[in-house]
């Protein structure tokens, strides 16, 4: 679901198949916004196949921490998904211990905002609704959707996670 998210936030008529013409629109949109994409578990194994975190074991994650040292630009890190076992922000307060630092919050609302210092440099930490239809049923409890979906009866998950990301990737959201 993020590629239609992104899709529907930027208008970017985006094509939905697996040419190299789709690939390299979207290549061409990361490029352009200064974006990039890695998931932070390198590799696991699954009990099933899903989409649920909850599912990998044998998690090896990918050292983002390294990569804030071979990347001085990256300023702010955008985790889809949150704190639950496993999901992104979870598995990043695990590596971050190892290098003796934690997050420190500023925003405990959805999308969480958190705050870390390394090698003398402050970096932000940004947590969406998972886009992952897993999700739904997170965020078909969450209060704000719910007076969503009463003042409109046809506001969908889709819906809440475009208002969210949009407010993410299209607004000033800064520390500096």
């Amino acid at each position: 679901m993020l590629w239609p998210v992104l899709n529907e936030i930027f208008q970017l008529g985006l094509r939905f198949d697996n040419s190299l013409e789709a690939v390299k629109e979207r290549q061409d949109f990361l490029i352009r916004e200064k974006i990039g994409i890695c998931d932070i578990v390198e590799s696991c194994k699954r009990s099933k196949i899903d989409a649920s975190d909850i599912g990998m074991t044998e998690i090896r994650l990918r050292n983002i921490v390294q990569q804030l040292e071979l990347y001085s630009s990256i300023k702010t890190l955008i985790f889809t998904g949150g704190r639950p076992k496993n999901g992104p922000e979870y598995l990043f307060r695990k590596q971050l211990k190892v290098y003796n630092l934690k997050l420190h919050p500023v925003d405990n609302t959805i999308p969480r905002v958190h705050l870390f210092s390394f090698q003398d440099k402050v970096y932000m930490t940004i947590s969406l609704t998972s886009p992952s239809n897993a999700a739904n049923r997170a965020i078909g409890s969450n209060e704000l959707y719910k007076r969503r979906k009463r003042e409109n009866p046809a506001y969908t998950t889709f819906d809440f996670r475009v208002e969210q990301y949009r407010k993410v990737f299209l607004s000033d959201i800064s520390i500096y």
